[in-house]
């Protein structure tokens, strides 16, 4: 994260020091207005660090101090002292400050100082998001694989672990995009760095300017303190740009010149931002197409694809589901408490035929429902859902390619066929769910592996009415 430093300084010619000294550092320095009050500016500031005169401290200096160790970024607070008084020293620690520093000290030793206080801030946010959360981090041997197509894809991966280029993973939804993407920067060099992850579909259209760049106190009604965005807070590390097809246009063009020189200015600032960061964006849109329908800016496609991956679905890499469900049956076991040891035979079969639309995620979803309801040591077919209780499950959700009129596709290309298919499936396979739900979108979402929003998108397409769904007995 880019370490904020905002300073509230008394005297003219220790401001101008400060100012020349602290800006070759990698920090994003701010000097308050010295004519007036500056506490408030300071608490509405979003900073890690506060350097400030005790001259312009407010009385009771007790009550000003606490106002700052209360805000949410838990900050630093360095007072500069104009009267080497070890009870007034002590006055001021006792109130609160972290460090007290007399202003007649030699320069060099007040900035050796700062630059300790601000490695000290690093060494926080390290902290507080490896350790304390204690949470697994992925690696790209997370991905071991028995399909050779699959194989070959985490050989393409492994090679550009090391780069610093922007990265564009593609493919469909639940293939484990933002997993390969935390895999990726674990295992790089920005690994101690933050990885933060923004998901485009997620955010309203007005609020995501602010999301990525952050935005300056009164930058627009009920902006009353200062914010960090994406890009700031992923400062020596990787930023995660999910569903970065579901842009609108017109921030496509200010994340356009963002990925060029990596300088933006937040919503209501004045002087830009720099910031280190790799890219990466993951969409499961054929961006191609969206480019040719004007829903995306050619320029940025090829700005985020300078190194492009697409992850194989899983109905392609069947190979692994023996492998991939006992791997999450360990999972679960041990997050629900549970001590099942395996999988019945037609259980496991039942896994292998499936088509699964909703690729590792629905799977996962699958498997944490059937440890949740199975009563003894083995998983049986009667723990997965209906739609495994079929007896043809060898395409989705029943879709039988007899079925089809194959007059129809004389005038057609082989391309506009496919996607005639691909729309009979998807509505065959979502009407089945609607009905399995009684209409119920968060439920038939979840299940499918698919975005509410997404779910929405796809019903109008293929003209489907959840009402119809609705019943009593839902």
């Amino acid at each position: 994260m880019l370490i904020r430093v905002v300073c509230a300084i008394k005297e003219k010619k220790m401001q101008a020091d400060l100012e020349k000294r602290l800006s070759d550092l990698d920090v994003q320095l701010k000097f308050c207005d010295r004519q007036k009050s500056p506490w408030q500016e300071l608490a509405r500031s979003c900073a890690d660090v506060f350097i400030v005169s005790s001259l312009l401290i407010p009385k009771p200096v007790e009550s000003s101090i606490s106002i700052l160790n209360n805000l949410p970024e838990k900050p630093i607070t360095i007072v500069l002292h104009n009267r080497e008084s070890s009870e007034e020293h002590a006055n001021l620690l006792a109130s609160g400050v972290d460090v007290v520093l007399y202003s007649g000290i030699s320069f060099d030793s007040m900035i050796e100082v700062i630059e300790s206080t601000l490695e000290s801030r690093r060494q926080f946010y390290y902290m507080d998001r490896f350790d304390q959360r204690g949470r697994y981090q992925p690696r790209l041997n997370d991905f071991v694989s028995n399909s050779k197509e699959m194989q070959m894809f985490l050989d393409e991966a492994q090679q550009i672990v090391t780069s610093d280029a922007s990265l564009l993973l593609l493919g469909e939804t639940g293939v484990g995009k933002e997993h390969l993407s935390k895999a990726i920067h674990a295992e790089s060099h920005r690994s101690s760095g933050p990885f933060i992850a923004i998901n485009m579909a997620a955010i309203p259209e007005q609020l995501i300017e602010s999301e990525l760049f952050g935005h300056e106190q009164g930058a627009f009604t009920g902006a009353v303190r200062s914010r960090r965005g994406a890009f700031e807070m992923a400062h020596t590390g990787t930023i995660f740009l999910d569903e970065i097809g579901e842009m609108p246009l017109q921030m496509q063009t200010k994340l356009l010149r963002v990925l060029q020189d990596f300088e933006f200015t937040p919503v209501g600032g004045e002087k830009p931002v720099w910031v280190d960061v790799r890219v990466i964006a993951a969409t499961n849109k054929n961006l191609e197409k969206e480019i040719k329908k004007g829903q995306f800016r050619q320029d940025l496609y090829y700005r985020l694809g300078v190194i492009t991956l697409t992850i194989p679905p899983l109905r392609r890499r069947k190979e692994d589901i023996p492998a991939l469900a006992n791997h999450f049956l360990s999972v679960y076991n041990k997050k629900i408490g549970c001590e099942i040891n395996r999988f019945s035979n037609d259980a496991m079969k039942a896994l292998c035929t499936y088509q699964w639309p909703g690729n590792i995620r629905e799977l996962m979803n699958v498997i944490e429902r059937a440890v949740i309801l199975c009563k003894s040591d083995t998983i049986s077919i009667e723990n997965f859902p209906s739609i495994f209780h079929k007896k043809s499950m060898t395409s989705p959700a029943g879709f039988d390619i007899n079925d089809l009129d194959l007059n129809a596709w004389k005038n057609k290309t082989l391309s506009e066929a496919k996607q005639e298919i691909l729309h009979q499936v998807e509505k065959k396979y979502l009407e089945m769910v609607l009905e399995k739900t009684g209409g119920k979108i968060g439920e038939t979402a979840r299940i499918a592996g698919i975005h509410p929003r997404g779910l929405y998108g796809k019903m109008k397409i293929l003209n489907i009415d959840k009402a119809t769904f609705k019943s009593k007995d839902h």
